[in-house]
This record gives structure tokens, C-alpha cells and sequence, in this order.
């Protein structure tokens, strides 16, 4: 079995040098703000799994790079603007100042939608018009978006296990399994290949969110890198407040063997791809 943290330490640390070329180089402050956000930190597993997919199915990463670059953007992106006072309101990202404290708040708006904007034009630049499709269907309304409007919309009203589950493989499933997509399509992957993906994708995507709701309520806003026990107080939909703690974390051990199960006809017990759904299980940040 293989160390996980290191291995995405490791990736994380490559995969910012390649960042580097992609940040934007302006001196205005949306372009100050763009960089802020995008560049220094998080754990960067959604251009792993890019980049683990095509690996795993035999394709060159330099096909993997611009979709794991334009998947991050419209990642950090959605950080920005989760965290503004419309969304979930949140003074830190990362450990550091959220990118509205820092900058303002009509900043902070237009690098996110910048960094949207130019995660469509990094993936163009690869000349595959399915990925972005995937991209596209990911990040909008039938994916992070539409998630997101239902977790906004539905603070103080229970919702039934079915649609936490939707809400939660829209918020925040919508760009792992893109991730795990888009490895596939660079690599060239077959219809079984790209299929047991999405199905992996599935369960890890739920599971990251479960994990999320978790450590919301068991750990630090120190170790969070965000305010810890925002959920509760606004009162959320989570894991945690449907199935209570004990239960939430039966649920990852399922949601994790899921996982594992439609992988490993195609990695191994020593790959990152078998390996990370246990790790996310155990995760302390």
C-alpha cells in the first residue's frame, strides 16, 4: 500500500510548477486575485485523478495536463465564490485569508468568473470538444452549480437521504467524476475503462463530501484551513446532521469499499487510484 499524503504532496508540488505557466500575468487586481487563489495550496486530487486515469489506461501526460490545469481553475473558482457573503460567508480558505477579505468582494467575483472563463480556454487549446462538454456539464446547473443552489436553498429544511445524495453528487461529485472523465478521454480509454471511472467516481465523490461533513464538526478551524462548525450553524444538510456522527462514519467505510470494488479490476493495491478512497476516510484536513 502506498502513502497517500506523499504521493499527493508529491503530485501537488509537481503540479504547481506547471501551474506557473498557466497563471494569469497581469498586474490589475482581478488578475492579483486570480493568482492568490489559484496558486499555493490545497491538496489538488482533482488533477491527480486526471492525471492517475490517464496514466492507468495508458495515455501521455502531456494529453492529461491542460484538463487537470482547466479542471482546477473551475475549481478554485468555486471556492471563491463559496465563500463570499451571498454563498457560505467565510472570512479563511486554505489557511490563508478568502480571496474576498483580501481583496474585496467585487474582485473576488470577477476572478472567479475569470478563472472559469479561462479554464474554457486552457481545455480549447487541447482541441477535445467532448472534454469540454464534460467540463461544462460539470460546472453548471446540472452539476456544482445546480448542487450548490440546492444546498443554498435548503439551509434549515430537512431533506431525505435521496436528495442529500443529489445535492452532494451535484455540488461536489460533479468535478471528481469529471476529473476521472476527462483522464479518460486523454488517454483514449474504452467504453468499459471510462465506464468503471465513472462508477468509481461516484462513490468518491460522495465519500469526499461525507468526509468534508465530518471534519466540520470533529476538527479545528485550524487544521480545516476554514471556519470549523459553519455547517450546523447554518443549518446545513450534511451527512452528519441526517445520520448522526457514529453513523456518517459507518457511511465513508461503505462508500469507500464501493469505491475500491469498481477500481481494482484496473489498479492494483499500490496505486493511488485503489488507495485514495481509505485515505479520505481517515483525513484530517
Amino acid at each position: 500500500m502506498i502513502n497517500v499524503q506523499k504521493k499527493l504532496q508529491a503530485q501537488a508540488t509537481s503540479f504547481e510548477e506547471t501551474l506557473r505557466g498557466y497563471l494569469p500575468d497581469g498586474e490589475s487586481v482581478v488578475a492579483q486575485a486570480m493568482r492568490y487563489s489559484l496558486a499555493d495550496g490545497g491538496k489538488r486530487i482533482r488533477p491527480a485523478l486526471v492525471m492517475a486515469f490517464c496514466a492507468l489506461f495508458g495515455g501521455e501526460a502531456e494529453k492529461a495536463t491542460p484538463f487537470a490545469v482547466a479542471i482546477e481553475m473551475i475549481h478554485c473558482y468555486s471556492l471563491i465564490h463559496d465563500d463570499l457573503p451571498c454563498m457560505d460567508d467565510d472570512d479563511y480558505r486554505r489557511g490563508r485569508l478568502s480571496c474576498h477579505r483580501k481583496f474585496g468582494e467585487q474582485a473576488a467575483l470577477l476572478a472567479g468568473d475569470a478563472l472559469l472563463a479561462e479554464a474554457f480556454g486552457v481545455a480549447a487549446r487541447a482541441d477535445c470538444m467532448a472534454a469540454i462538454a464534460v467540463l461544462a456539464r460539470a460546472a453548471g446547473e446540472p452539476g456544482m452549480v445546480g448542487g450548490q443552489w440546492l444546498d443554498l436553498s435548503h439551509e434549515n429544511v430537512e431533506m431525505t437521504r435521496a436528495q442529500l445524495d443529489e445535492m452532494n453528487r451535484r455540488k461536489t461529485g460533479a468535478l471528481i467524476a469529471a476529473a476521472c472523465e476527462l483522464g479518460c478521454l486523454a488517454a483514449g480509454a474504452t467504453v468499459e475503462q471510462t465506464e468503471a471511472a465513472r462508477r468509481y467516481a461516484g462513490q468518491l465523490g460522495l465519500l469526499f463530501q461525507l468526509t468534508d461533513d465530518v471534519l466540520d464538526v470533529t476538527s479545528a478551524s485550524e487544521q480545516l484551513g476554514k471556519t470549523a462548525g459553519k455547517d450546523e450553524v447554518a443549518g446545513k444538510n450534511t451527512w452528519v446532521a441526517l445520520l448522526g456522527l457514529e453513523r456518517a462514519k459507518e457511511a465513508a467505510q461503505e462508500l469507500a469499499a464501493r469505491a475500491r470494488t469498481e477500481i481494482a479490476p484496473f489498479a492494483g493495491e499500490d496505486t493511488l487510484l485503489f488507495c485514495l478512497p481509505g485515505w479520505l476516510v481517515g483525513r484530517e484536513y
